[in-house]
């Protein structure tokens, strides 16, 4: 990967003190598994078949993407497991989100399997259910509950989508924000939405999108009283946005942004819209995962590009065009923490107990929180379309 002529913090070397919750750099990123892994990983998954379904998410380390039959984002991988009845296990190379997404999608004759339980995502580990129900009953006694539609980002928590489907909220991804907000404005006279767990890609979306202002836009803080808000506040917000984020994408700053075209004036840069207000109104480009993908597939040989995504993705972008110029968007070259918790060792533990007839690290969506969390996502999948993405 080239980058233009930036300081960087080696990974594992030096400190940055506005790191976020959730991002540490431990050391280098591993090397590839010893043969004998990828061997018995290899042999394992051939002794399966089709009964095993892998699923690889875009932020996975490479010695795990080898194996997966299919790589996309969250939902993307999630459609693809229900895609597939006939597949007795689906083992999701991703976080615990996305495979109760899966569990929830599929049927109940299929098992998920996460290889390692701890491979979490501190977004949306920011809104636990308790607190977003503290949250609304903070709204009823503001008098603007009957006014507030939810609506969550895919990566929340099963019970997060629960919640919007019991209260006439809706799921969206990064790709379709902009139409389930658009549909959330229209279920209600004076629609607020509440936008869970993640505050960037509401904001982003809300202001640049559909148009609100800032002003428009509060955030609900689940530690403080009525959210920190004054009523006045909740009373003139359009969008009322949980204090969440991802703590990787958070960590890109208009600052570093700011440096790097200054160095190279040829610069294209291309976030993701979970990145802060400032980065994002910045770049020249904002969109999902599979956009940045697309965007950097068909890019003309020879521009020079700086992505605002997870580092693993941005890797394997630059080794799959070594004609373009890809630098990272930040001083310090750090991972997913959590997405990186899913290695070859325990790729390799999940198959080979499923060959023994062990199903190991099971993810099972109790019935009640499936039913409702299915109604936030069948309204999601009932939307017309897909949000347009800038750029």
């Amino acid at each position: 990967m080239t980058t233009v002529d930036l300081p960087l913090l080696p990974l594992g070397r030096g400190t940055d003190p506005d790191t976020e919750r959730g991002v540490e750099c431990p050391g280098d990123l591993p090397p590839a598994s010893d043969p004998s892994l990828v061997e018995r990983a290899r042999a394992a998954k051939e002794k399966l078949g089709e009964r095993v379904f892998v699923l690889g998410h875009h932020y996975q380390r490479d010695e795990v993407i080898q194996f997966a039959d299919v790589t996309g984002d969250s939902f993307k991988l999630a459609k693809d497991a229900a895609a597939r009845p006939d597949a007795e296990y689906i083992v999701f190379c991703g976080v615990h989100f996305m495979a109760e997404s899966a569990d929830i999608l599929t049927t109940d004759a299929q098992q998920v399997v996460l290889p390692d339980l701890a491979a979490g995502c501190s977004m949306a580990d920011m809104a636990a259910l308790s607190q977003v129900e503290a949250a609304w009953d903070a709204l009823s006694a503001a008098g603007v509950a009957e006014h507030v539609v939810p609506v969550t980002y895919m990566n929340s928590s099963a019970d997060i989508k629960a919640f919007c489907g019991r209260n006439g909220g809706v799921v969206c991804t990064s790709s379709n924000a902009e139409t389930a907000l658009r549909w959330a404005f229209d279920q209600k006279d004076d629609a607020k939405v509440l936008f869970l767990p993640d505050q960037h890609l509401g904001r982003n979306t809300a202001v640049l999108q559909l148009g609100y202002s800032l002003d428009e836009c509060v955030v609900w803080n689940p530690h403080r009283p009525n959210g920190g808000l004054t009523q006045e506040q909740i009373d003139g917000a359009r969008m009322i946005l949980w204090q969440g984020h991802c703590s990787v994408h958070g960590r890109f700053s208009e600052d570093v942004l700011d440096e790097l075209r200054a160095k190279d004036p040829e610069l294209k840069v291309i976030v993701h819209p979970e990145c802060k207000h400032e980065v994002v109104t910045r770049a020249d480009m904002v969109g999902s995962t599979e956009f940045i993908i697309k965007v950097i597939e068909d890019a003309e040989p020879g521009t020079h590009w700086a992505i605002g995504t997870e580092l693993n993705l941005v890797k394997r972008l630059a080794d799959s065009r070594p004609d373009l110029s890809i630098s990272f968007l930040d001083r310090n070259v750090c991972y997913c923490s959590t997405m990186n918790r899913i290695d070859l060792p325990h790729l390799v533990w999940a198959l080979e107990s499923l060959v023994d007839g062990v199903v190991v690290n099971r993810i099972e969506v109790d019935d009640r929180t499936e039913a409702e969390a299915k109604v936030a996502l069948d309204r999601m999948l009932a939307l017309p379309g897909t949000g347009a993405v800038r750029g």
